[in-house]
């Protein structure tokens, strides 16, 4: 189970991400990012090496307010052969030092904890609570699914398509503050 270390972050994950997010292409907005964080979950490294976490964060910085799922690894060194791109940014951990930041869908590790978890080997963890589950996160799976997980970079509330062979659903605060569930992973039909 992976520690929550409560201290400081430099630059904070909301900075790396509003340098971060302008430069993806489904990014909405078209100037600086206002981000809040608005939700997530984290799931365990077996190895106990890498922090995993799928953040969502809203941003307010245009005519309405678009969250986006930012799946994040925290590493303590760069990932060997990391794609292009796949450098979120490096910040100042006040326990652990430099931590390499990547975007979590390009990352391996964090790849095969997202497949554990939608055929139910491994459970969500709450965001900032050590030790403590996240019941609000529903992995669903088809038996014979032979896709692979998506991960849903804007999010919108509302159940997955029908006929989707498998998802991953949570929780989010909008900018109103109400609470709202929506489709965060799917997995895509096999070949």
């Amino acid at each position: 189970m992976s520690i929550i270390h409560h201290t400081t972050l430099k630059p904070t994950k909301l900075e790396l991400l509003t340098d971060w997010l302008p430069g993806q292409p489904w990014y909405e907005g078209s100037g600086t990012p206002e981000l809040t964080k608005a939700g997530g979950f984290r799931l365990d490294d077996p190895a106990g090496e890498v922090g995993i976490e799928f953040l969502a964060v809203t941003d307010g910085s245009g005519g309405r307010p678009v969250t986006y799922l930012a799946p994040l690894t925290y590493r303590g060194a760069p990932l060997p052969d990391a794609p292009r791109g796949a450098l979120v940014g490096t910040l100042v951990h006040g326990v652990l030092g430099e931590r390499w930041v990547y975007d979590g869908a390009q990352d391996p590790v964090s790849r095969a904890q997202l497949t554990a978890l939608l055929k139910g080997e491994v459970p969500a963890h709450a965001q900032s609570v050590d030790g403590a589950l996240d019941p609000s996160v529903h992995a669903r799976l088809d038996a014979d699914a032979t896709g692979t997980p998506e991960i849903v970079r804007v999010l919108e509330p509302g159940e997955a398509a029908p006929g989707t062979p498998g998802h991953i659903s949570a929780e989010w605060r909008q900018a109103d503050g109400n609470t709202v569930r929506g489709v965060f992973v799917t997995v895509g039909r096999g070949v």
